[in-house]
């Protein structure tokens, strides 16, 4: 199987995720900025998750550019993290309207942790197929990143219980780092294109 028809599963399932999630938004109940100012938390929420959602659509398109083929591997890999993206608007739901309480923040820090370990997963199954002289193998060397991430997204599950605002800052946090695109793999890839045409 070719890559595309990956892309394109992904594609539509975070299509899907995106518009559900801006589909559970409540609207304000009177047209005034206190009506706004009421319901700004869960807009927030929103901004978080799709913002979450597309750093991982952004990634997973540079991920599928190192692959020219797809084993079971993989394709079991990416239905994982597309099972945990798939999940983020029950959490998203679950937060607003329980509000910013201590077991739908940690839950939403389980659908995380759960996403980055999917990913990684996906990122070893192309890494074992391709090879350790493949371009995402090059291109990513030790993944200190993703190991903070991840470390972070546990803590955050933990904090959640103590204070849920803490989770949700250290939820900001990670994103604020993995906002901008990996280069890497471009990089790689863009080296690799000179070298064949050298």
């Amino acid at each position: 199987m070719k890559p595309d028809r990956l892309n394109a599963l992904t594609d539509g399932v975070v299509a899907i995720a995106i518009t559900i999630i801006v589909l559970e938004l409540p609207l304000p109940e009177e047209p005034t900025l206190a009506g706004l100012r009421a319901v700004t938390p869960m807009l927030l929420a929103y901004l978080l998750s799709f913002i979450n959602i597309g750093i991982y659509w952004n990634n997973h398109h540079h991920l599928l550019t190192t692959a020219d083929r797809v084993d079971g591997c993989m394709l079991w890999a990416n239905l994982a993290l597309l099972f945990f993206l798939s999940l983020m608007p029950f959490v998203i739901r679950w937060i607003g309207e329980a509000g910013f309480a201590p077991l739908p923040c940690a839950a939403y820090g389980v659908v995380l942790v759960g996403g980055a370990i999917s990913y990684q997963a996906l990122e070893a199954a192309i890494i074992r197929l391709h090879g350790r002289g493949g371009a995402l193998a090059a291109a990513l060397g030790g993944e200190m990143k993703a190991k903070v991430s991840t470390v972070g997204y546990l803590a955050a599950i933990g904090l959640a219980f103590v204070n849920p605002l803490i989770s949700i800052v250290i939820y900001v946090l990670v994103v604020a780092a993995w906002f901008v695109p990996d280069p890497r793999i471009e990089r790689q890839l863009r080296a690799e294109h000179r070298e064949d045409h050298s």
